[in-house]
Protein backbone atom coordinates (compact mmCIF):
# COMPACT_ATOMS: atom_id res chain seq x y z
CA UNK A 1 0.00 0.00 0.00
CA UNK A 2 1.43 3.36 -1.02
CA UNK A 3 1.89 5.92 1.74
CA UNK A 4 0.40 9.36 0.98
CA UNK A 5 2.91 12.12 0.31
CA UNK A 6 3.86 14.07 3.40
CA UNK A 7 3.01 17.74 3.85
CA UNK A 8 6.35 19.51 3.41
CA UNK A 9 6.70 22.37 5.91
CA UNK A 10 9.13 25.30 6.06
CA UNK A 11 9.47 27.18 9.37
CA UNK A 12 10.65 30.81 9.44
CA UNK A 13 11.17 32.05 13.02
CA UNK A 14 14.12 33.80 14.64
CA UNK A 15 13.77 31.87 17.92
CA UNK A 16 15.61 28.53 17.88
CA UNK A 17 13.49 27.21 20.76
CA UNK A 18 10.31 27.84 18.75
CA UNK A 19 11.77 26.13 15.68
CA UNK A 20 12.86 23.16 17.81
CA UNK A 21 9.39 22.83 19.31
CA UNK A 22 7.74 22.88 15.88
CA UNK A 23 10.29 20.39 14.56
CA UNK A 24 9.52 17.99 17.41
CA UNK A 25 5.75 18.36 16.90
CA UNK A 26 6.01 17.59 13.18
CA UNK A 27 8.28 14.58 13.76
CA UNK A 28 5.43 12.87 15.59
CA UNK A 29 3.08 13.19 12.60
CA UNK A 30 3.17 10.51 9.88
CA UNK A 31 1.77 12.93 7.29
CA UNK A 32 4.18 15.86 7.84
CA UNK A 33 7.87 16.66 7.58
CA UNK A 34 9.91 19.76 8.30
CA UNK A 35 12.00 20.37 5.19
CA UNK A 36 13.68 23.63 6.19
CA UNK A 37 14.25 26.23 8.91
CA UNK A 38 15.13 29.91 8.60
CA UNK A 39 15.82 32.62 11.18
CA UNK A 40 15.33 35.67 8.92
CA UNK A 41 12.92 36.77 6.22
CA UNK A 42 15.68 36.88 3.61
CA UNK A 43 16.75 33.33 4.47
CA UNK A 44 13.12 32.19 4.48
CA UNK A 45 12.54 33.61 0.99
CA UNK A 46 15.71 31.93 -0.30
CA UNK A 47 14.74 28.56 1.20
CA UNK A 48 11.19 28.83 -0.14
CA UNK A 49 12.56 29.26 -3.66
CA UNK A 50 14.84 26.26 -3.21
CA UNK A 51 12.44 23.90 -1.42
CA UNK A 52 8.97 24.91 -2.66
CA UNK A 53 7.29 23.72 0.58
CA UNK A 54 3.59 22.86 0.74
CA UNK A 55 3.04 25.03 3.83
CA UNK A 56 5.22 27.79 5.32
CA UNK A 57 5.05 28.84 8.98
CA UNK A 58 6.00 32.53 9.20
CA UNK A 59 6.79 34.60 12.27
CA UNK A 60 5.90 38.29 11.87
CA UNK A 61 8.67 39.72 14.06
CA UNK A 62 11.80 38.87 12.10
CA UNK A 63 15.14 40.70 11.96
CA UNK A 64 15.70 42.52 8.67
CA UNK A 65 12.81 41.80 6.33
CA UNK A 66 9.77 41.27 8.55
CA UNK A 67 7.16 38.55 8.13
CA UNK A 68 4.68 40.70 6.20
CA UNK A 69 7.27 41.74 3.61
CA UNK A 70 8.50 38.14 3.34
CA UNK A 71 4.96 36.90 2.69
CA UNK A 72 4.52 39.58 0.02
CA UNK A 73 7.83 38.61 -1.62
CA UNK A 74 6.98 34.90 -1.64
CA UNK A 75 3.46 35.43 -2.96
CA UNK A 76 4.69 37.81 -5.67
CA UNK A 77 6.62 34.92 -7.25
CA UNK A 78 4.50 32.02 -5.98
CA UNK A 79 0.88 33.23 -5.74
CA UNK A 80 -0.35 29.80 -4.67
CA UNK A 81 2.02 29.61 -1.70
CA UNK A 82 0.22 28.55 1.48
CA UNK A 83 1.48 30.50 4.47
CA UNK A 84 0.47 30.40 8.14
CA UNK A 85 1.45 33.33 10.34
CA UNK A 86 2.80 32.65 13.83
CA UNK A 87 2.79 35.61 16.21
CA UNK A 88 2.55 36.60 19.86
CA UNK A 89 0.51 39.72 19.01
CA UNK A 90 -3.27 39.57 18.68
CA UNK A 91 -3.78 43.07 17.24
CA UNK A 92 -6.17 43.37 14.31
CA UNK A 93 -3.81 45.58 12.27
CA UNK A 94 -1.07 42.96 12.05
CA UNK A 95 -3.65 40.30 11.20
CA UNK A 96 -5.20 42.50 8.50
CA UNK A 97 -1.78 43.21 6.97
CA UNK A 98 -0.81 39.53 7.01
CA UNK A 99 -4.06 38.35 5.44
CA UNK A 100 -3.90 41.13 2.84
CA UNK A 101 -0.34 40.04 2.02
CA UNK A 102 -1.67 36.56 1.31
CA UNK A 103 -1.48 34.51 4.52
CA UNK A 104 -4.03 31.69 4.62
CA UNK A 105 -3.75 31.04 8.35
CA UNK A 106 -3.08 33.10 11.46
CA UNK A 107 -2.04 31.53 14.76
CA UNK A 108 -1.12 33.10 18.09
CA UNK A 109 1.87 31.28 19.54
CA UNK A 110 0.02 30.28 22.71
CA UNK A 111 -2.34 28.27 20.44
CA UNK A 112 0.39 26.19 18.80
CA UNK A 113 0.18 23.24 21.18
CA UNK A 114 -3.48 22.62 20.36
CA UNK A 115 -4.04 24.24 16.96
CA UNK A 116 -0.84 23.97 14.90
CA UNK A 117 -1.24 20.52 13.33
CA UNK A 118 -4.89 20.98 12.44
CA UNK A 119 -4.18 24.39 10.94
CA UNK A 120 -1.36 22.99 8.78
CA UNK A 121 -3.68 20.29 7.44
CA UNK A 122 -6.53 22.70 6.79
CA UNK A 123 -4.35 25.25 4.97
CA UNK A 124 -2.64 22.49 2.98
CA UNK A 125 -6.08 21.33 1.85
CA UNK A 126 -6.80 24.82 0.52
CA UNK A 127 -8.67 26.23 3.51
CA UNK A 128 -8.20 29.36 5.57
CA UNK A 129 -7.82 29.36 9.34
CA UNK A 130 -8.32 32.45 11.50
CA UNK A 131 -8.91 32.10 15.28
CA UNK A 132 -12.29 33.44 16.51
CA UNK A 133 -10.65 36.13 18.68
CA UNK A 134 -8.71 37.48 15.68
CA UNK A 135 -11.78 37.32 13.42
CA UNK A 136 -13.79 39.17 16.07
CA UNK A 137 -11.14 41.88 16.38
CA UNK A 138 -11.01 42.30 12.60
CA UNK A 139 -14.80 42.56 12.41
CA UNK A 140 -14.91 45.10 15.25
CA UNK A 141 -12.73 47.56 13.35
CA UNK A 142 -13.88 46.88 9.80
CA UNK A 143 -14.48 50.05 7.82
CA UNK A 144 -12.52 52.24 10.23
CA UNK A 145 -9.94 54.61 8.81
CA UNK A 146 -6.42 53.35 9.50
CA UNK A 147 -3.63 55.54 10.80
CA UNK A 148 -1.38 56.94 8.06
CA UNK A 149 2.35 56.22 8.03
CA UNK A 150 3.03 59.78 9.22
CA UNK A 151 0.52 59.46 12.05
CA UNK A 152 2.21 56.23 13.14
CA UNK A 153 5.59 58.04 13.09
CA UNK A 154 4.14 60.80 15.27
CA UNK A 155 2.63 58.29 17.67
CA UNK A 156 5.90 56.35 17.86
CA UNK A 157 7.65 59.58 18.91
CA UNK A 158 4.89 60.36 21.41
CA UNK A 159 5.23 56.87 22.91
CA UNK A 160 8.81 57.76 23.84
CA UNK A 161 7.49 60.54 26.07
CA UNK A 162 8.38 63.38 23.69
CA UNK A 163 6.62 66.74 23.73
CA UNK A 164 4.96 68.15 20.62
CA UNK A 165 8.00 70.40 20.13
CA UNK A 166 10.39 67.42 20.36
CA UNK A 167 8.24 65.40 17.93
CA UNK A 168 8.23 68.33 15.51
CA UNK A 169 12.02 68.57 15.63
CA UNK A 170 12.45 64.81 15.26
CA UNK A 171 10.24 64.63 12.16
CA UNK A 172 11.20 68.06 10.72
CA UNK A 173 7.62 69.34 10.72
CA UNK A 174 5.92 72.23 12.52
CA UNK A 175 4.48 71.97 16.02
CA UNK A 176 1.04 72.87 14.63
CA UNK A 177 1.30 69.96 12.19
CA UNK A 178 2.10 67.63 15.09
CA UNK A 179 -0.96 68.90 16.98
CA UNK A 180 -3.10 68.27 13.89
CA UNK A 181 -1.78 64.72 13.56
CA UNK A 182 -2.42 64.00 17.24
CA UNK A 183 -5.99 65.30 16.93
CA UNK A 184 -6.57 62.93 13.99
CA UNK A 185 -4.95 60.04 15.85
CA UNK A 186 -7.19 60.50 18.90
CA UNK A 187 -10.25 60.66 16.65
CA UNK A 188 -9.36 57.57 14.60
CA UNK A 189 -8.49 55.45 17.64
CA UNK A 190 -11.29 56.76 19.83
CA UNK A 191 -8.68 57.65 22.43
CA UNK A 192 -9.12 60.01 25.39
CA UNK A 193 -5.57 61.34 25.43
CA UNK A 194 -2.03 60.71 24.13
CA UNK A 195 -1.26 57.93 26.63
CA UNK A 196 -4.54 56.15 25.83
CA UNK A 197 -3.77 56.48 22.11
CA UNK A 198 -0.36 54.80 22.55
CA UNK A 199 -1.95 51.96 24.57
CA UNK A 200 -4.61 51.38 21.91
CA UNK A 201 -2.06 51.58 19.09
CA UNK A 202 0.11 48.92 20.72
CA UNK A 203 -2.81 46.59 21.47
CA UNK A 204 -4.12 46.83 17.91
CA UNK A 205 -0.69 46.43 16.28
CA UNK A 206 -0.04 49.90 14.87
CA UNK A 207 3.00 50.09 17.16
CA UNK A 208 5.39 47.29 18.07
CA UNK A 209 5.49 46.93 21.89
CA UNK A 210 9.19 46.07 21.65
CA UNK A 211 10.12 49.33 19.95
Amino acid sequence: MLMPEKIRVLCVDDHAVMRDGISYALQTQPDMELVGEAATGEEGLKLFRQLRPDVTLMDLQLPGMNGIKTIEAIRASFPRARIIVLTTYSGDIQAHRALTAGAAGYLLKHMLRTELLGTIRKVHAGGRCIPPEIASSLAEHIGEEALSEREIEVLRCVSGGNSNKAVAEELSISEDTVKGHIKNILSKLGANDRTHAVTLAVSRGFLDPDE
